[in-house]
């Protein structure tokens, strides 16, 4: 592959079919635009007024129990309603919608109001994950439920509205955007090719080895080829899994080990807690065989260069092509030191 590191170029995104402008040049600019505050980075390990805490009120008047371990409810605030809706509007093709139906559940981590995943035991966050997975074998089991999306919002900076450390599990009756884009490309791949675009993508990340950070017997944690946020990642298992349910014991424990190394190195980074959206895609649970899929996890932080500077979606980004500065090599470059001191 030839050098990319000097000039600017496209590169495309296999999963979504997207194009990201890449302009290295760029990462020297002065920076006169908003600087931020970093957040207060002490929590206490109980905050009375925190309605996610064991124990405390929540906003919609339930009281938590006195749990000791992972707590799930469904949200108190949902932005889906599992009750059918017949609303529907078309106007010459123009004016088009339709009636969503879901499911919108709150997953803690744990009882501490003070943790993250980077200041979590891998035993704890093995909890964590088989809390994922049942709550998708749960939510899947819905007749009207096609996809569950699992993310988390860390950080005020990311519209978290709450720093005790939790998830948010929709089941939605319509494949999002985002995972519609990823399922066409795959199962366009496998179609073409007869093999899996991510388990291809993989080898080929694994034999350039300048994007990688770190791996394990199960996972490969590297910034993608078509990053578009500065220090973007993605987690792909090793072997070819369509969702968290088929990870094995130690594939769910080798997970947990990847989510805690990987949180750390981002805290050392700017030295700060580190903001950032992640989320796991795996298959549709709309009843069809989905053979396309590999399950993966993205990572989507938003700082730049400091904790004081973040990346904007604006301009040439809203109405063009998303672009970044930095370019993957550098950003897995950076992260992969910071892996190997931790």
């Amino acid at each position: 592959m030839p050098p990319l590191s000097d000039s600017s170029h496209r590169r495309l995104n296999v999963l979504t079919g997207e194009w990201v402008l890449v302009s290295p040049h760029r990462a020297e600019r002065p920076w006169l635009g908003q600087i931020e505050t970093p957040p207060e980075s002490r929590q206490p390990a109980y905050d009375p007024s925190c309605y996610l805490c064991p124990g405390n009120v929540r906003a919609g008047g339930e009281r938590n129990p006195a749990y000791s371990s992972t707590f799930v409810f469904d949200n108190d605030y949902p932005a889906l309603r599992p009750e059918p809706v017949e609303e529907r509007i078309s106007q010459s093709d123009l004016l088009l919608s339709q009636a969503e139906r879901g499911i919108c559940r709150v997953g803690c981590f744990s009882p501490r109001h003070d943790l993250t995943l980077s200041g979590m035991t891998q035993t704890e966050i093995v909890a964590v994950i088989e809390m994922w997975r049942h709550q998708f074998a749960d939510l899947g089991k819905h007749n009207f439920i096609s996809y569950v999306q699992i993310f988390e919002n860390r950080g005020a900076m990311m519209g978290a509205s709450n720093p005790h450390p939790h998830c948010q599990i929709w089941g939605t009756s319509s494949l999002p955007n985002e995972p519609v884009k990823e399922q066409n490309s795959q199962r366009n791949y496998m179609q073409s090719h007869h093999q899996c675009l991510l388990c291809q993508y993989l080898q080929i990340e694994k034999s350039a080895g300048d994007r990688t950070i770190f791996e394990n017997e199960s996972f490969l944690v590297l910034v993608p080829f078509w990053a578009v946020w500065p220090f973007e990642t993605l987690i792909l298992p090793s072997q070819h899994v369509a969702d968290l349910s088929e990870l094995s014991t130690v594939q769910s424990r080798q997970l947990a080990e990847v989510l805690q190394k990987l949180a750390s190195c981002y805290d050392r980074l700017f030295n700060t807690p580190f903001p950032y959206s992640m989320g796991f895609h795996q298959r549709p649970t709309d009843g069809e065989a989905h053979p396309e899929w590999h399950l993966h996890a993205h990572f989507f932080p938003p700082l730049l260069r400091s904790a004081a500077i973040r990346k904007f979606m604006v301009g040439f980004e809203l109405l063009g092509t998303p672009q970044r500065d930095i370019t993957p090599e550098i950003a897995a470059e950076r992260l992969r030191e910071l892996c190997e001191k931790g």
